[in-house]
Order: C-alpha cells, then sequence, then structure tokens
C-alpha cells in the first residue's frame, strides 16, 4: 500500500484539498487551488504530480488542540497546507499571507505543522502497520507572500524572483519566502532554482 492510500484512509475528507486536472495536448495537467475562505484569496499550485501520487492537507482545518497544550510556546499552531508528493518524495509545508508574516509567526505555523506529520507517521506505521511509512521525504517550508486577489476577482503582480538568500528551505526557520504570482509551478517550489 503506498504513502498517498494509507493517508487517503487516515483522514476525513474535509481537511482534503482536491487536486483538479486539464488536458493539455495529449496529457493531463495536475494542479490545486489553495484557499483561504475566511480571508477571501486563493493560489493555484500547477504542474503537481498525478492524484494517486499526491495528497493536499489543510492542518489548520480541525480545532487547535488548546484542552491539551497551554500554547505558551506556540505549540497549537499549524500551517495552512502540507502538500505530500510520494513520487517526489517531498513534504512542502506552506503558510499562505496577504502581505509578509512575522517570522516567529510564520516559523511557528511551520512548526506545528511539521509536528502534525510527525504524529500522522506514527500513526501509519503503528496502525497500518507500514515500517517505512513518511520516511525518506524531504521536508520543504515555504511562505507564500502579498497573496493580492479574491475569490471574486484575481489579479496578477509583479512577477518578483526568488532571491539566492534563501536557498535551503529544509527547516521551518529557515523557509522560503515566495511572493505571490497567479500560479505558481510546483517544481519551483520544491527546486526553486533549477
Amino acid at each position: 500500500m503506498s504513502d498517498i492510500t494509507i493517508l487517503k484512509e487516515m483522514f476525513k475528507p474535509d481537511i482534503l484539498k482536491e487536486l483538479k486536472n486539464r488536458q493539455a495536448g495529449t496529457h493531463e495537467i495536475y494542479w490545486v487551488e489553495l484557499d483561504e475562505p475566511q480571508a477571501n484569496y486563493f493560489v493555484i499550485i500547477d504542474q503537481m504530480s498525478r492524484n494517486n501520487e499526491v495528497i493536499i492537507i489543510k492542518p489548520d482545518a480541525f480545532k487547535a488542540p488548546t484542552q491539551i497544550f497551554n500554547g505558551n510556546k506556540r505549540e497549537c499552531k499549524r500551517s495552512d497546507f502540507v502538500i505530500v508528493d510520494e513520487k517526489e518524495r517531498v513534504i512542502l509545508y506552506i503558510e499562505m499571507k496577504r502581505g509578509k508574516g512575522a517570522k516567529k509567526d510564520v516559523t511557528a505555523q511551520l512548526t506545528g505543522a511539521k509536528c502534525f506529520v510527525s504524529y500522522c507517521k506514527e500513526i501509519g506505521k503503528e496502525f497500518w502497520k507500514k515500517e517505512k511509512f513518511l520516511d525518506n521525504y524531504r521536508h520543504l517550508f515555504i511562505q507564500i507572500t502579498h497573496i493580492q486577489n479574491s475569490k471574486n476577482k484575481s489579479r496578477e503582480t509583479s512577477q518578483k524572483r526568488i532571491t539566492r538568500s534563501h536557498a535551503i528551505h529544509d527547516s521551518p526557520d529557515r523557509f522560503l519566502e515566495v511572493p505571490y504570482r497567479s500560479k505558481l509551478k510546483f517544481h519551483k517550489l520544491i527546486k526553486p532554482y533549477e
């Protein structure tokens, strides 16, 4: 059983985002719309892996565990989205901001999502009995900034480039800052300089 199959069995459908597809000549292109309905904005990530190779999770869809944790260290925070791509062997943690979030806030949200995935990893190993569940994945952390659209109207902002100063984004406190574009290509989020 694949890691993606286990994750799809593990989660309730309301915390998952549906991957969409469109025809491009003779092949299909897969994409997802990551939205924040309460903030009235969204981002499209294009050119993703096939449906059976990827899952998009919204970890902040469930109530923060404040009945369990005090929250003094911001341990109840979670990022907006987690994308697990089995083909690319990558777990991508995404926080979206209309402006630019304070580094300590974004770091806490990305760290909380990483802890959530670690918990899911142990659930898969113990309850699904898959010894290497979610092992050998790269963990990458991203903040998408200056989102300037709404669900009613979308507009393209200037095409700012990702700077090399953020080359390593494999830790919640060294996240990659990606300026908003109406569509972001998945491979540019996992390999921004290729």
